[in-house]
């Protein structure tokens, strides 16, 4: 059972992606209006005319939106090529729209269409840009009256975009990560965040996402942020800053919240910090965590569906200005209230995600001190009790009369950290894709699923940290551990198991949740009560996935469910489960080698205790017999692991472990005589 981590390789795209499998036709053909559009399009591209250039660039934009299988069809013809090609063009308009046409395809396309760009050589025109954009932005921010309103906005937009397609390209790939490397981007993006107070929030926001996305396990821009003192401090303001805009919107404001988010995060993967900065002793607890909570704890998931919800109810009752606009017209710049509403909840809801993935940093590195309650109890813990306040306590509050809550002996330990993300975890009506079609607004779909996958991260991180050591205090509080398991479970089951086309966010909802019920079982081994479809689920995901890695969990989960004295029959169930995955004398383990081992590990911890009443189970079952058909086979399945292989020589070495103990398990039983 190991602890989340933020991985290159693992993460998501970048956080405003919308899954192809949440739009509608996400995964079929383009229609064939659009199809009849495309080759025009790709003929204007190469007009000696550059008002048509402009115009076939802007028209890719328009129609690849949230429309993949257009997006994909336009790739089919060399869209991607065509594009980087007008990057290099003589006039300055189609070189900016074709930035934001990329733009755009790198938000939608993901990995695959920004490796495109990387193999079709898009560095060599791009990185020109930076100095371009810094040349003119210092121009404007000394004479801002050198430029009319519009063409600095242009120039704004142009940067944003800039700054947005080498934060994908980032993420790609190690090669497109080395060239990005070797443009010396760190002093361009700190520029932005330098002079954010005299700039629009949308490219400082960009540069603050590109910046944390650079400094992520990446040694060149790590130690150039680090060792200048001017970037430590700036970011220290940011994220030490009341949050404000220099536009007066509540979008603006979302900015700035997330822009303090980013320069948080940049900090800790900066970290450790030269002493000559103003950090504090302890990163994590000092800064980290005061500034996450709010964020995390004042929100209700539930109230922001809801809103959505409202809003596109509200948007299908009115005509659309767009619906009746003349046919072929451009598309109006004009966004209604409503759009405007849907793009800041949005913004909140990524930057709830952002606090969470840098959460979920922080959860993995914390002392296991730092998640219990403080004895003593000291002014923050007051401050973090005031927060909860604001927290939605139905979890606490289910057996409580009147509205009252339970003593703060049984909550301690929810207080801080866990009960927010517990919130958190539970599914709302727009969290994932209905089974019957497409969701009704993506980006809230998206947002909603990557927060539900990210707090369960960080749960995953704290029980784990919590179940391997000693921590008494937590593991009396029994009634605290009844109410978190069931909070997951309960979580779990309302996701569903329907893991078709476009449900796979359900699927990554269920990997991780099963690691978090292993790590709470683990804690309150022998007190958490089994339930009969809980057992059932966990079984049968363990059997559907190809993941031995999910396999292990579920595993480990059934092990701690199976030691409640009480539950016999359920014991029954779910060891004579455990036993099926074993080798028999007539053929090898039917799961993978490290299910098998956990598999054998759990039923020797389950029956180490010859006194506990569902040990007439093993007795009774002739389990000692079972366990010793599956010795030759465990000791042959255990060699096959190669140990040149990631992780090979210490699964090897935990095999042969288990393998002696199983073996030595076997005898012990044999000598009590039952």
């Amino acid at each position: 059972m190991g602890k989340s981590q933020k991985k290159r390789s693992m993460r998501r795209h970048n956080p405003m992606r919308v899954p192809d499998s949440h739009l509608p036709k996400g995964l079929g053909g383009a229609s064939s209006s659009k199809q009849e559009q495309v080759l025009p399009i790709m003929q204007k591209m190469e007009s000696p005319d550059p008002l048509e250039r402009k115009w076939a660039c802007v028209a890719v934009s328009n129609l690849i939106q949230n429309d993949p299988s257009t997006r994909r069809l336009l790739q089919g013809k060399n869209v991607v090529g065509a594009l980087i090609t007008r990057l290099s063009d003589s006039e300055e308009e189609v070189v900016i729209e074709a930035v934001g046409a990329l733009r755009n395809l790198c938000i939608d396309g993901g990995y695959d269409i920004c490796g495109e760009m990387y193999n079709k050589n898009i560095m060599a025109p791009l990185k020109t840009f930076p100095a371009k954009i810094s040349n003119i932005l210092s121009q404007y921010l000394e004479s801002p009256k050198s430029a009319s309103e519009s063409v600095q906005k242009a120039l704004y937009e142009w940067a944003d975009n800039v700054i947005t397609i080498l934060w994908c390209l980032s993420e790609t790939s190690n090669k497109a990560l080395n060239a990005i490397n070797q443009i010396s981007l760190v002093p361009f993006l700190m520029s932005f965040l330098a002079s954010r107070d005299r700039l629009p929030s949308a490219p400082v926001t960009s540069a603050a996402q590109c910046l944390y996305v650079l400094t992520e396990d990446n040694p060149p821009a790590v130690k150039e942020v680090r060792s200048n003192t001017a970037y430590i401090s700036c970011l220290f303001e940011i994220a030490r800053s009341e949050p404000k805009g220099k536009e007066d919107s509540q979008i603006s404001q979302e900015r700035a919240v997330t822009q303090r988010l980013l320069a948080c995060g940049i900090l800790r993967n900066v970290s450790p910090l030269p002493a000559s900065s103003s950090a504090p002793a302890d990163f994590d607890r000092e800064t980290v965590i005061p500034l996450l909570l709010p964020v995390i704890s004042s929100v209700s998931l539930f109230e922001y569906s809801n809103a959505v919800g409202e809003l596109l109810q509200k948007m299908d009752s009115e005509p659309q200005i767009e619906k009746l606009s003349l046919k072929n017209t451009p598309k109006s710049d004009f966004k209604s209230a409503e759009e405007l509403e849907l793009e800041r909840i949005e913004t909140k809801l990524r930057s709830i995600q952002l606090a969470l993935e840098i959460l979920t940093g922080a959860c993995a590195t914390l002392p296991d001190s730092e998640l219990l309650p403080d004895e003593e109890g000291d002014d923050e813990d007051e401050a973090m009790d005031g927060e909860d306040d604001n927290v939605d306590g139905a979890l606490m509050d289910d057996d409580a009369p009147n509205g009252s809550r339970p003593t703060p002996a049984n909550t301690s330990f929810l207080s801080s950290l866990v009960e927010p993300l517990l919130s958190l975890i539970q599914p709302t009506p727009l969290s994932f894709p209905p089974h019957s079609g497409p969701s009704p607004h993506p980006p809230t779909t998206s947002a909603l699923s990557a927060i539900h996958v990210c707090a369960l991260e960080c749960l995953n991180n704290i029980f784990l940290s919590l179940s391997t050591s000693s921590n008494p205090a937590v593991a009396a509080d029994t009634e605290s551990g009844r109410k978190v398991w069931s909070s997951v479970s309960n979580a779990l089951q309302a996701v569903g198991t329907s893991f078709g086309p476009g449900q796979e966010r359900r699927k990554d909802v269920w990997e991780i949740g099963v690691g978090v019920l292993w790590g709470i079982g683990n804690i309150w081994k022998g007190n958490l009560v089994p339930q009969e479809e809980e057992v059932r689920v966990l079984m049968q995901l363990c059997d559907a996935t190809a993941s031995d890695t999910v396999r292990v969990r579920c595993v480990g989960a059934l092990e701690c469910l199976a030691q409640h004295p009480p539950s016999i029959e359920l014991n029954r169930t779910i060891s004579q489960y455990l036993l099926s995955t074993l080798p028999t004398a007539a053929g090898p383990s039917p799961v993978g080698v490290e299910p098998m081992i956990q598999a054998a590990s759990a039923l020797i911890d389950i029956y180490s205790d010859e006194n506990m009443p569902y040990d007439v189970n093993f007795r009774q079952g002739g389990y000692v017999d079972r366990l010793a058909e599956s010795l030759n086979g465990f000791k042959q399945a255990v060699r096959t692991i190669d140990k040149r292989k990631e992780g090979g020589k210490e699964l090897r070495s935990r095999g042969e472990e288990v393998r002696e103990n199983l073996q030595a398990f076997v005898q012990y039983r044999r000598d009590l005589g039952f």
